[in-house]
């Protein structure tokens, strides 16, 4: 299950500095908050499967799991809850606002995520 794959280190890598420039560098009201929602996802996703070697729709359930979770703690005020509301790191990482559009592009990366794997499965 577990095996290293360097093709998705290096989508990895290239997502995350995708992700950061997104970060530092845009401003706007659809790059950012849209796109850059459903890069994160596929960037989770290149993440794991660098390390796990699993069939690509279980991976990409985790990981819309996984990221639906943490949508639902920003519903719940999980920062607030644990005191770290001025903690500078857990608010980047957890962010603070729920939003139902975050799922919606949670869900657009996956399906992106799934068609792309199966679009590569035939070429093999």
């Amino acid at each position: 299950m577990l095996k290293f794959n360097k093709k998705y280190l290096i989508l990895t890598i290239i997502l995350f500095i995708t992700e950061l420039l997104i970060a530092l560098f845009v401003k706007d009201n659809f790059i950012r908050p849209y796109f850059g929602d459903v890069l994160v996802v596929i960037l989770i996703y290149t993440f794991l499967k660098t390390f796990i070697n699993s069939r690509a729709w279980k991976v990409a359930l985790f990981t819309l799991v996984f990221a639906v979770g943490v949508e639902a703690l920003q519903y719940f005020r999980i920062i607030e809850i644990l005191g770290l509301k001025n903690n500078f790191i857990a608010r980047i990482i957890i962010v603070t606002s729920f939003s139902w559009y975050d799922i919606l592009t949670y869900i657009i990366g996956i399906a992106i995520v799934l068609i792309v794997e199966k679009l590569f499965a035939k070429k093999k």
